[in-house]
């Protein structure tokens, strides 16, 4: 009999260990597909944080090169203020109005003209085919030579 009590404990303590040993199996292998999962979701992550970096990047990038453009442009139009300034300096026009009131009537239209014709342009207004094919700066527009497009930025 106390073979059998003995055996029963054994076998008992074998069974508790097999089932322990079943249930440390089966939660390690949720543990595994657990982790299997969330380390696909992280591998998403990441490679989505990887393309919206790059994206971020060349945006930087295309942001100053359209930085260094428009400081380019306004260091040219500074330039053409410049030259406009100094040549309406060199002109009297209330004395020039009262030698020649006629032409400078014209004048004034004529320039009055060209600078809304550059205001369009500069709000995007297609080129005419006169304009496209004007020969030179002077010939393109008096009052806005600098967009011509065959302009130098000096």
């Amino acid at each position: 009999m106390a073979r059998l009590y003995l055996a029963i404990i054994i076998f008992g303590i074998i069974g508790g260990v097999g089932w322990f040993g079943y249930q440390y199996y089966v939660t390690s292998q949720n543990t595994i597909r657990t982790l299997t999962a969330n380390n696909a979701k992280l591998e998403t992550a990441v490679a989505t944080s990887e393309n919206t970096i790059a994206s971020m990047e060349r945006s930087a990038e295309e942001l100053t090169n359209q930085l260094n453009f428009i400081n380019e442009q306004y260091a040219s139009i500074r330039r053409q203020n410049q030259r406009l300034a100094e040549r309406l300096s060199n002109v009297d026009l209330g004395l020039a109005a009262q030698d020649a009131p006629d032409k400078i009537g014209i004048a004034v239209n004529a320039g009055t003209k060209n600078a809304g014709r550059c205001f369009e342009i500069l709000s995007g207004s297609l080129l005419t085919e006169e304009e496209r094919n004007a020969p030179d700066e002077i010939t393109f527009n008096k009052e806005c030579p600098w967009l011509w497009p065959g302009h130098s930025t000096e």
